[in-house]
């Protein structure tokens, strides 16, 4: 059971919430690796630098193999010499690994439980805003008494989507684009009512 609030931080009713996705038992080591394999998949992979063989010059032995006192050498582009190629360097690839749907759900009903819980899940009846005005959504975060929120809306809510994309505190997000990392990484979880019956309706 959770209350139901409005924009303006009054409540005005409640909502029975699916012990099934709002009550399990946390499983930290399935939210752990939906993280890691969140932030391998943001990752970009396109580093690159050149190993000796591929340094231009280099083709000439510098310096006799003995007699001259100096360590011998066989070619500048050595890693051990300024201008030379790098000793394993790292090459463009791809990161990102693959979790089974099965993990990735509890991980995702964990993180929902634990916002529950701890009482950092907020309801709204609904939230719309009939301009883009990005004031209205900090007088409402203000009224929630919201720090860092992210928001989770069902349907068309292009005026609240242009009027919080400016806000640094504030990301918003449809029950089908949540993730794991952006439930952790916000302190409080936003979910209007027809959100939360789209969430329950999906992983229940």
């Amino acid at each position: 059971m959770a209350d139901i609030k409005n924009i303006s931080g009054q409540t005005v009713g409640s909502i029975d919430l699916d012990p099934a996705i709002f009550d399990i038992e946390i499983n930290e080591h399935a939210v752990h690796m939906a993280v890691v394999q969140y932030l391998a998949n943001q990752r970009q992979g396109t580093k690159c630098t050149k190993t000796r063989a591929e340094v231009r010059g280099g083709g000439r032995k510098p310096w006799r193999q003995k007699g001259t006192g100096r360590a011998r050498q066989g070619s500048i582009r050595s890693p051990q010499w300024t201008g030379g190629g790098v000793v394993f360097a790292p090459k463009p690839r791809d990161f990102s690994f693959k979790l089974n749907k099965k993990l990735k759900r509890l991980a995702l009903k964990s993180v929902l439980t634990d916002k529950a819980k701890n009482g950092n899940l907020v309801v709204l009846d609904s939230f719309d805003l009939p301009e883009v005005k990005t004031k209205a959504v900090v007088n409402a975060c203000k009224a929630l008494e919201l720090g860092k929120a992210l928001i989770v809306m069902e349907g068309s809510n292009k005026n609240v989507i242009l009027s919080a994309r400016n806000i640094p505190t504030i990301k918003t997000a449809a029950p089908n684009t949540i993730n794991v990392y952006d439930i952790i990484n916000h302190e409080s979880l936003v979910v209007t009512k027809a959100a939360v019956e789209k969430i329950q309706e999906v992983y229940a």
